[in-house]
């Protein structure tokens, strides 16, 4: 890709109109300083002491984040918090975020869900990298209640009608607990496959546990969940090129995006009627940290998509992005296009 090229679809970032459907959380990061441990006069057990407490959107809040630091002109939420402490601290977090349009009321507050929430505990010891300790998650265990469900159906079918483009992001391990039920994606399915004459052209899922659940929208998927999901035994010994022969295979009845992310080798994917194509992942360098890599290989594949990129030069765009993050350590990080055009450039 040329320097030019780069900068022909980036500077329609800002025109952009996409809309963020799923599970958003919060990461809430506990800075424990392991100098100051004390013991427990109750319990005999050490103690952490918790020096600097920081939170930002996590889950389809990564997703968000890495949205603004591309200077997406505008984002519409889909999702819902709980009326606790942590929906309070996750609000607070998504209003601070300048892309996010939080005036449609498409993102609910609640009494019927608790807020998910992914509490780290990093050690920080001056001159060393953070060190996660066990994660404290907070989750839904029971089904999205049937009237949340249709309040977020409802504001998603305003959405999508202001939207170029939709992505959906599947966070929970027990389906149907999240934002992204059986009834909101059939929905998001059916309008993009009906979006000739509308403005929603380009759609993008990502699901740890049930890709196969999104038939009709576009799919992006690792190595792991692509080879369970079909079936394909010895997927690591496969080279690129042979990558690009499967997505072929399995993708040629969908005009909608299917990217498979592979890890140290790098990405495969088509979109529309393109013949798949494979792009190399960058080298590292040092310590790397992937939390996030693929939130922001997503935000970034959607985005040139619909900024009239192909999907060649999307995933250019993408591994760059993922190149940049992966060496940000101790946080959830993003990629601005300063930093791709660096790394893509250098």
């Amino acid at each position: 890709m040329q320097r030019n090229r780069f900068q022909q679809i980036t500077s329609r970032y800002r025109g952009l109109t996409i809309t963020l459907a799923g599970d958003f959380c919060l990461d809430r990061y506990l800075e424990i300083d392991p100098g100051i441990e004390e013991t427990s006069i109750e319990t005999s057990l050490p103690v952490h002491n918790v020096t600097r407490v920081r939170s930002q959107p996590g889950g389809a809040g990564t997703i968000l984040n890495n949205l603004q630091a591309l200077g997406i002109g505008r984002v519409l939420p889909v999702g819902f918090a709980g009326f606790d402490g942590e929906g309070y601290e996750l609000m607070e977090s998504l209003r601070r975020v300048p892309c996010l349009d939080l005036s449609a009321d498409s993102f609910i507050q609640t009494p019927l869900r608790r807020t998910f929430t992914y509490c780290k505990p990093l050690i920080c010891e001056k001159g060393k990298a953070p060190r996660e300790l066990n994660r404290l998650d907070f989750k839904n265990f029971e089904p999205t209640p049937e009237t949340v469900t249709d309040e977020l159906v409802a504001a998603l079918e305003k959405c999508l009608d202001q939207s170029g483009a939709i992505i959906l992001l599947d966070q929970v391990d027990i389906p149907d607990t999240g934002v992204l039920t059986a009834k909101l994606i059939s929905t998001a399915a059916d309008r993009i496959s009906g979006s000739s004459s509308g403005p929603l052209r380009f759609s993008l899922a990502d699901s740890r546990q049930r890709p196969h659940a999104f038939s009709g929208l576009g799919i992006k998927v690792n190595r792991e969940e692509f080879t369970e999901w079909h079936h394909i035994s010895e997927s690591h010994h496969l080279s690129l090129s042979e990558w690009t022969s499967l997505i072929d295979e399995f993708g040629r009845d969908s005009t909608q995006p299917l990217f498979v992310s592979l890890s140290e080798k790098g990405i495969a994917g088509r979109a529309g009627t393109e013949k798949s194509a494979g792009v190399k992942a960058w080298p590292t360098h040092g310590e790397i940290d992937i939390v996030g890599a693929g939130d922001c290989t997503t935000a970034n594949l959607i985005s040139a998509l619909a900024a009239g990129a192909t999907a060649s030069e999307a995933m250019e765009i993408a591994m760059a992005a993922a190149s940049v993050v992966i060496h940000k350590l101790g946080t959830t990080g993003t990629a601005s296009l300063e930093e791709i055009e660096q790394r893509l450039f250098e």
